[in-house]
């Protein structure tokens, strides 16, 4: 249990520590306030923070803050871009099961409930979807906060933050922003992959911005389909203990699911549509 313990909290220190260097490489200089409010830590700990980089040889240790050694840091990545897959580039990856997904994670919420969500191409499917539905939605995906507000009658809210054109997404790494007093019954997001230590993403600015969303919602709802279980990324969003029910496809790997199963996760395998031979030879 201990030893689990230990492998949680280096986890945390190792995106923790993705996400300040990232920003020291922007900046040039972090405060003690500002390692705070991007990572979400106590002062302590965000001293302790600022002592790793100065001892990983990143950043000189000032009184209240760390500035960045030249040439230490790698530049950071060119304004609205994310070290991921750009919104065009995934939209069309395996459609038909991110349609089954979405249907399935739409059938799940009843008229009234206040959800959240996340930005990706499945969870974009959800749109056609809500189409008739009653909801509160808090989303971070500008696209489908621009369907709901002009072909639904859904309440929409939107985060604050800076515009990731390629993601088509709207990120900020802080926690003084817009949905710190939102409170939802239900959040639904994809993620970059699912494995034993749980949601993966690959980009700091992605991870934080969903775990500052997870803190806002009761359940969480995972959407993905079967390629979403071959190991990539990195940094660790939420363990698989967070995720109430993971949403999947017909052609996900029996030994995933029988994982995600063991570890108290409600699993939901949604159906093809059946295309009857009429329709395929039309």
């Amino acid at each position: 249990m201990q030893s689990s313990r230990k492998r949680q909290r280096a986890m945390r220190e190792f995106q923790r520590t993705e996400i300040l260097q990232s920003l020291l490489a922007e900046r040039g200089f972090l405060s003690i306030a500002e390692i705070m409010a991007a990572t979400g830590v106590s002062a302590a700990s965000a001293r302790r923070d600022a002592g790793r980089l100065a001892e990983a040889g990143l950043a000189t240790r000032f009184h209240g803050g760390v500035q960045a050694i030249e040439g230490a840091l790698a530049k950071p990545a060119p304004q609205d871009t994310l070290a991921t897959r750009s919104f065009d580039d995934s939209q069309t990856i395996n459609i038909e099961a991110k349609r089954a997904i979405a249907r399935a994670a739409v059938e799940m919420c009843a008229d009234g409930d206040v959800i959240i969500v996340n930005g990706g191409t499945t969870t974009y499917q959800m749109s056609e979807y809500l189409r008739s539905t009653r909801l509160k939605v808090l989303t971070n995906s500008y696209p489908l906060a621009e369907f709901l507000i002009h072909e639904t009658k859904n309440r929409v809210a939107l985060p604050g933050g800076e515009v990731y054109r390629d993601q088509k997404l709207i990120v900020a790494p802080f926690d003084d922003d817009a949905i710190q007093h939102y409170s939802a019954r239900l959040m639904f997001m994809s993620a970059l992959a699912i494995g034993p230590l749980g949601v993966i993403e690959g980009d700091p600015l992605i991870a934080r911005a969903e775990t500052k969303l997870l803190r806002r919602a009761e359940k969480l709802i995972v959407l993905v389909d079967a390629s979403k279980f071959e190991p990539k990324g990195s940094l660790v969003v939420c363990p698989l203990s967070r995720i109430d029910t993971l949403i999947t496809d017909e052609s996900a790997p029996a030994e995933a699911l029988a994982m995600l199963r063991e570890a108290g996760v409600n699993v939901v395998v949604a159906p093809l549509p059946i295309v009857s031979p009429d329709a395929s030879a039309a």
